[in-house]
């Protein structure tokens, strides 16, 4: 089950907007709260993936199964 679900789907949508870095990434949804552990639920459940890009460092993306529940759960369309 996933814990803290409608902030995950702000999570992904604001990371389906556009390529976001990990240091942005981490700036934004790192938390040290135990009880919302944003960032790593998105990660355990795998709904984000990270990828080392070669001109912007790492990258944070939505996996297949991120972006099919965002599109399942939010009026988002992500390809």
């Amino acid at each position: 089950m996933l814990e803290n679900k409608s902030l995950v789907l702000d999570l992904l949508e604001w990371v389906a907007k556009h390529p976001r870095t990990y240091n942005e990434v981490m700036a934004a949804w790192r938390t040290s709260c135990p009880r919302l552990p944003i960032w790593e639920d998105a990660c355990d459940h795998g709904l984000v993936v990270r990828k080392q890009h070669k001109d912007l460092g790492t990258i944070v993306r939505l996996t297949g199964p991120g972006k099919k529940l965002l599109n399942s759960e939010r009026s988002v369309s992500v390809g």
